[in-house]
């Protein structure tokens, strides 16, 4: 029960600690992808996409009026706009400044989970579907001219949406309990967005 009680706390921690050691994503893994398991892992070893997913869970908790629908508008525009943006990849599309609006993501991300800002729910879910369609432009991009890229898309969505339900799951649980940690998650996204665009300048 004493774990019960602590588990969020310390995932809220671990959250906080996670963008410290991202790297940027884009061609991180070397091109590796092959299958569904491989895509199902791609989204947690690009740490600058599990920092922002996880956000986005962890927003979409800490902001809600209410469980239902508000805890889902933003996750589901993320998780569609996702696959839309790696659908355009793989299709050949290039997106410009796919980088720079990763960290961009990260920044801006990070800043809400800080300030906890509350936001209509449409507008909620189009401001981070805009930022998902490069996070899955740059997953696209790696995996144009692979087999087997339909089920690697598959884990990458998969992935993203047992993020965002992480998200979620900690963020509600500190709603009312322990808002400082997830605020400090919020400043370590939002640091390492803003360091991301500073090395890319």
């Amino acid at each position: 029960m004493r774990f019960l009680r602590t588990a969020p706390t310390l995932a809220a921690v671990l959250l906080a600690a996670l963008p410290l050691a991202a790297a940027a994503h884009t061609g991180a893994d070397a091109g590796m992808h092959h299958g569904f398991a491989a895509g199902f892992l791609h989204p947690l070893t690009g740490l600058d996409h599990l920092a922002a997913m996880v956000a986005v869970g962890l927003w979409s908790a800490l902001t809600a009026r209410r469980a239902w629908p508000d805890l889902l508008w933003a996750p589901l525009g993320f998780a569609a706009m996702l696959l839309a943006g790696a659908l355009a990849g793989l299709a050949g599309v290039q997106l410009p400044a796919v980088e720079p609006m990763i960290a961009a993501s990260l920044l801006v991300l990070g800043l809400l989970v800080l300030t906890q800002r509350r936001l209509p729910a449409l507008a909620a879910a189009a401001l981070v579907g805009g930022f998902a369609v490069f996070h899955g432009g740059a997953h696209g991009q790696e995996l144009a001219g692979e087999s087997g890229a339909a089920l690697t898309l598959a884990g990458m969505l998969a992935a993203t949406v047992l993020l965002h339900a992480a998200g979620i799951v900690v963020g509600w649980s500190l709603r009312h309990a322990n808002r400082w940690l997830p605020r400090a998650a919020g400043a370590a996204v939002a640091i390492f967005g803003a360091v991301l665009l500073g090395s890319l300048a």
